[in-house]
């Protein structure tokens, strides 16, 4: 279908996505034809007519429910980096019939059996195909498929309004951000970097005001809360972010019945399946087999961390009194604090740093790092896409195209906060056509956008965080498997998904690397190494902290999904996990839930503990680049073939031993974050 030919550009899946003609009238009409083309296969495939038979149901109902994936998937894209009311309206409206069609897909009986039948003879089938195939039963049963009568329907229900709250959750938690301003004279900006006054000023101006505009966009208020002097517009700022979208702020932006609807429909779902709590049924897809496990897991983390937490702690305390004449450290005065002391120690600042890490300097050293390391090319490529500062590359071997990627990385109002990889469609033989489908992918950031006339810098956290992505998009784009359900990241247990995107993160720690894309933004000189020396001796600083801010927010994930009562204890459940394991002081404001997105929008509910159990994995992967040289084609070819292109095909432990050559040790971790 040729969307020039005035189609709807939703309904065009012959290629890359049309997003110079989609619009939000498009929506609905496209979802129209791909909801009855897929509930038509899903009855076909379900029929007596068809044979349990792996190739024929691929082919009959993978396909239409692929292609309203992808189209769904686009609208939601699109939700996020460039919401506009109309197209909001669209999505909200059709997102109860999407959810409902996943739900009836998820849990059809006649479609179980026949899988079931298809798994007595699963051994005649490839591994990638009988990994997919385990999967789909297990998927078949977590969806609720065995369930019957009221619970089944009960069930449904659920799982429908889940879908509904977690997409009003991340319009709230948008919202929030997108509408506090604060104008200020410059005069409350002292201490404030030149060229982060000069981005505030002109957005103050672009709204007709003058002065400053402080914001909720982090490349905005991180920089005010790290340098500004002026202790009240540091604790007007920190309030503001710690509450937005709960009880503390506009109602219409409340998450606050939000989460506590969320939390009790997932624990009543669980219990409809057999489990006890979320948390249970939320491991079945996971490496870690118990709650048990993870939170002893993460308080062995908290213990080992905590001593040197606490010297770090007192020591911030006493610079802060005998230097800065803070008598109490307060939270709005941490970030502060610690820059000035980071400074005092390494004699050096992130906004001295920040010079040498131009966007398209770094850009293009990330290219060339994995280009050497994975034996690709990466080249420009054209297509329509959603904003003017977005970008198209694609990714080669041996001159055959290996994937796609769109790259998004500047905040502005409409977008989503934060950072994250998006697969737009995924690696697939196609069982309609036999033909091969490379997989592509959208990296999103939220830096700060470049002045006019200069290029953007990066903060070294916002490198790493560029390499962190990247990660994500080299797992998904760089599979070999052709078994849609199990290539990239598709299949993969959640808690090794970050194995990748933490891996890439440690380049970034390395001479070699960054005196590659580093480019002073005045001169192009490179990063000295003598300030290269300062920042790796200034690694470790305050690690301890920042471990145990991350175990604190694993163990409140944890308990609210594990716990039977903590949906109506929100707040106390959090007040308990600071008082167990974090030692920086806690605010009059702390309503972290309410904003936490990772939980109740972006799949990481009784998952936020993968973050440090892919930690585990990926130090520990990276350490064999330290042992056998850091540009060695032969691990990197290994480490390409044993855990980037296997995708979901085998169990994530089994792709990490392939590689590594033993079971994963806690070792690499500890030494990377400096902690004894």
């Amino acid at each position: 279908m040729d969307p020039s030919q005035g189609a709807n550009p939703l309904l065009y899946s012959e290629g890359l996505s049309r997003f110079d003609r989609i619009t939000p009238q498009h929506v609905t009409p496209a979802l129209d034809v791909l909801l009855r083309d897929a509930e038509s296969a899903l009855e076909r495939a379900g029929s007596v007519d068809v044979p349990a038979h792996y190739d024929t149901l691929s082919a009959l109902l993978h396909t239409a429910v692929e292609r309203l994936s992808r189209a769904w998937s686009t609208v939601g894209h699109l939700n996020q980096v460039c919401d506009t009311p109309a197209l909001r309206a669209a999505l909200n409206e059709n997102l109860p019939r999407v959810s409902a069609f996943h739900t009836r897909l998820g849990a059809d009986e006649r479609l179980f059996a026949k899988y079931r039948e298809i798994d007595a003879d699963a051994q005649a089938l490839d591994a990638p195909r009988r990994r997919a195939l385990a999967n789909a039963l297990r998927d078949f049963v977590l969806a609720g498929a065995e369930l019957r009568g009221a619970a089944r329907a009960r069930y449904m229900q659920c799982h429908d309004r889940l879908a509904e709250l977690a997409q009003r959750f991340d319009e709230h938690v948008q919202d929030a951000v997108d509408a506090y301003a604060l104008f200020v004279a410059a005069d409350r900006l002292d201490g404030v970097p030149d060229d982060v006054r000069d981005a505030l000023r002109a957005d103050a101006q672009a709204e007709g005001h003058d002065g400053f505009k402080l914001g909720l966009q982090v490349p905005r208020w991180l920089p005010v809360m790290q340098y500004a002097t002026d202790r009240a517009l540091r604790e007007q700022l920190y309030r503001a972010y710690q509450a937005q979208a709960s009880d503390l702020g506009p109602a219409e932006h409340d998450n606050s019945a939000l989460v506590v609807e969320l939390l009790q429909l997932r624990q009543e779902s669980a219990r409809l399946l057999g489990f006890t709590d979320y948390a249970q049924l939320s491991l079945a897809t996971k490496m870690a087999r118990t709650p048990d496990e993870v939170l002893q897991f993460l308080r062995d983390l908290a213990c080992r961390s905590r001593p040197q937490a606490e010297r770090d702690l007192a020591e911030m305390r006493a610079f802060a009194h005998e230097q800065l004449g803070i008598a109490e450290l307060q939270p709005w005065d941490l970030r502060f604090v610690a820059e000035r002391l980071r400074e005092q120690r390494f004699a050096f600042s992130e906004q001295e740093v920040k010079r040498y890490f131009t966007f398209e300097r770094v850009l293009q050293g990330l290219f060339q790092l994995v280009e050497t390391l994975f034996e690709l090319r990466i080249t420009p490529d054209t297509a329509p896409v959603w904003h003017d500062s977005v970008r198209l590359y694609r990714i080669e071997r041996d001159g055959a195209l290996v994937g796609q990627f769109y790259l998004d990385v500047f905040a502005r109002t409409g977008k989503r906060p934060g950072a994250w990889m998006d697969d737009a469609r995924g690696r697939w033989r196609r069982p309609d056509t036999g033909g091969a489908q490379t997989p592509v992918a959208h990296l999103v950031c939220n830096f700060a956008p470049p002045l006019a006339g200069h290029d953007a810098l990066l903060t070294h956290q916002e490198v790493i965080t560029l390499f962190h992505e990247f990660g994500h998009g080299l797992h998904h784009m760089l599979t070999r498997v052709d078994e849609l359900a199990v290539a990239g990241l598709a299949g993969v247990e959640w808690d090794a998904v970050e194995l990748p995107s933490q891996f890439m993160e440690n380049f970034c720690w390395e001479w070699a690397v960054l005196s590659r894309l580093s480019a002073h933004v005045d001169d192009g000189r490179p990063l000295p190494r003598e300030l290269f020396d300062k920042m790796v001796a200034a690694r470790h600083f305050h690690s301890a902290l920042e471990m145990l801010r991350q175990v604190e927010y694993a163990l409140f994930d944890m308990r609210l999904h594990h716990e039977p009562d903590a949906a109506t204890r929100v707040q106390a459940v959090h007040d308990e996990v600071r008082a167990e394991v974090a030692v920086l002081p806690g605010g009059p404001v702390q309503r972290l839930a309410h904003s936490f997105s990772h939980l109740f929008s972006g799949g990481y509910g009784a998952g936020y503990y993968s973050y440090k159990w892919a930690e585990v994995l990926s130090a520990d992967a990276y350490s064999a680049f330290e042992e056998s040289g850091l540009f060695d084609r032969d691990t990197g070819r290994r480490y390409r073939r044993e855990i980037l292109e296997v995708g979901g095909s085998r169990d994530a432990l089994e792709s990490f031993k392939a590689f590594r050559g033993r079971e994963p040790s806690i070792a690499a971790l500890l030494r990377h974050q400096g902690i004894a």
